[in-house]
């Protein structure tokens, strides 16, 4: 088996069939596996994917895991020399799976690499290549420094938005979305990290493939869509609070002792004093 793809479904039936499709109209030279993990959706996803793509291996939890654990459990009964983790609410073109592997295939030194991820406007999303969320790189993204000067590699070392989005080059990150992994790199830095709920896994997972001497690759030879966020509108609080979380978990992580105490106070607070801020516009927003 030269490829398995985990896709993590929760409550998106029509996107995950619409996903699944995608991926057998595609034009491949490999073989594949689908396993889907279901994190106890209550919109009849298993059904009717089971009925409509038998072929699919369909994983069904009792409960919500997140993303992690819902990944790692696909991951642990995957095939392929190469995983693929991919987003229910994303469609790949028709060479998608040629290009990257090829690409994977030609270049040993790479553990992970993603394609061109396209938001349904056509325009990037940011997140399919990224710097390391470090206190400088976070500072000048919050504070909005990297828009101020698009073209400072400085102020734009999270998005990197000083580099050509059609140029491939080596890069911290990349995006959950859609994220190639040799099989090699779990047994190097394991699996994904199950302390995260549904973000900053992938950054995790990134900055520990990095650390033990791979690359991650930004691949733009190819592209799929992203409809952003199908998942994560039912509960924006959660989404909220997750998010936030996942920003202290990786700080904690693999920053802390890295940094003097004043820096992580100011980290944390900036951390706290961001949420609040947010949960507090949700919540304006539901008056309104």
């Amino acid at each position: 088996m030269d490829l398995s793809i985990i896709i993590v479904n929760y409550n998106t039936k029509k996107l995950t069939i619409e996903a699944i499709q995608s991926i057998y109209s595609s034009q491949t030279k490999y073989t594949f596996e689908i396993i889907l993990v279901d994190n106890a959706s209550s919109d009849g996803t298993i059904e009717a994917v089971q009925e409509r793509f038998p072929q699919v291996r369909c994983i069904q939890n009792k409960e919500n895991e997140g993303f992690s654990k819902a990944n790692n459990i696909g991951l642990k009964v995957a095939k392929g020399r190469y995983l693929l983790l991919l987003n229910s609410d994303t469609v790949v073109q028709e060479d998608t799976f040629d290009v990257m592997l090829e690409f994977m295939d030609n270049h040993p030194s790479v553990g992970a690499s993603g394609c061109k991820v396209v938001l349904p406007d056509g325009s990037l999303d940011k997140a399919c290549r990224r710097g390391f969320p470090t206190p400088a790189a976070s500072f000048y993204y919050f504070t909005r420094l990297a828009k101020l000067f698009p073209n400072s590699s400085r102020f734009n070392q999270y998005h990197m938005g000083h580099l050509d989005e059609n140029d491939d080059y080596p890069v911290d990150c990349l995006v959950g979305a859609f994220m190639l992994v040799r099989r090699e790199i779990i047994n190097d830095v394991g699996l994904l990290d199950e302390e995260y709920f549904m973000y900053g896994e992938d950054i995790d997972w990134c900055y520990r493939i990095k650390e033990a001497g791979w690359d991650n690759y930004y691949y733009p030879k190819t592209s799929i869509i992203h409809y952003k966020g199908a998942s994560s509108r039912r509960k924006p609080r959660k989404i909220v609070y997750e998010f936030h979380r996942a920003m202290y978990l990786f700080h904690r992580k693999h920053f802390h002792k890295k940094y003097n105490l004043l820096v992580n106070a100011t980290v944390y607070a900036g951390i706290a004093a961001k949420g609040a801020l947010a949960l507090a516009m949700n919540r304006l927003r539901k008056q309104r």
